[in-house]
């Protein structure tokens, strides 16, 4: 082989070898690029996993919030179940609501934290920012409804008390005017005694003989004693042999029977018996 042979050969060799070196360094470059590439998608993948699956809790954490019970209880073609609702059913309407209101708070912060996620991670896909706008739509809807729940349910409660103390002070009004109805005031003395008082006067007659005890009307209402005439129908009069009403009760509304230790007055006809509230007992 002459030596202009040798040059070419050896420069030949030399190019092919610039040339493998030149080859390898690019699958070199070339096999980290694909290595990098990879974990990229790798990764992708897991953070587009992660991103479906926080959106599926957040759709479970959103269908768990069940407005069902309320807003059957609550709506307002629901009058007749308003109506009914007592002051104890008015809060525990809010504690429900307190507890949807709750799950809506942290259902907004992980919509918020997937978001912030989805915008560090980089990835960019039309689905997973329909679904992120739809959960939110959907939390926007929830919060609403809720709102005008709670409102709707303090109207109703502050409507109840009202009605509550409007009842109260009727029942009040009632039981007091049944006991004025229902109550007398008598007075039990000697002749001497009432006359000084000025309760009863002597009246009628002839020449001083023959008068008859009358209540003067015009009574001292301290020296009376109430009876609840719906809840006791006997007047105890001690000490005494005789007795007589000098009030005007009807005679047949009540008796004057003797006890072991004086007379006892009972009333027969409380309705009757009342419609004279002073009763003046003169005894002897």
């Amino acid at each position: 082989m002459g030596k202009s042979m040798r040059v070419v050969v050896i420069a030949i060799l030399v190019l092919l070898l610039g040339s493998i070196a030149v080859l390898y360094r690019k699958v070199q470059t070339t096999s980290a690029s694909y290595t990098a590439l990879k974990s990229s998608e790798e990764s992708t993948q897991d953070r587009y996993a992660a991103a479906i699956n926080s959106i599926a809790e957040i759709q479970d954490s959103l269908s768990a919030i069940n407005l069902g019970e309320p807003s059957r209880g609550l709506t307002p073609g629901s009058l007749q179940s308003e109506q009914r609702l007592t002051p104890s059913q008015g809060d525990e309407a809010m504690a429900r609501i307190a507890v949807l209101k709750a799950g809506i708070e942290r259902t907004k912060t992980r919509i918020n934290q997937l978001e912030s996620s989805l915008k560090k991670s980089g990835v960019k896909n039309r689905g997973l920012e329909k679904l992120v706008a739809d959960l939110k739509q959907n939390v926007t809807e929830k919060e609403q409804l809720v709102t005008e729940l709670s409102a709707r349910v303090d109207s109703l409660t502050n409507e109840v008390s009202g009605l509550a103390t409007q009842v109260q002070v009727t029942q009040d009004t009632v039981r007091t005017q049944r006991t004025e109805l229902g109550t007398v005031y008598y007075v039990i003395g000697n002749k001497q005694d009432l006359t000084k008082q000025g309760i009863v006067v002597a009246k009628g007659g002839v020449l001083g003989m023959g008068k008859t005890l009358r209540p003067t009307g015009n009574y001292n209402q301290a020296l009376f004693t109430p009876l609840d005439t719906d809840n006791q129908d006997v007047v105890f009069i001690p000490s005494a042999k005789k007795a007589q009403v000098v009030s005007a009760q009807p005679t047949s509304s009540y008796s004057l029977t003797a006890t072991g230790s004086g007379l006892e007055l009972r009333i027969l006809d409380p309705q009757a018996f009342r419609q004279v509230k002073h009763v003046v007992i003169v005894t002897a």
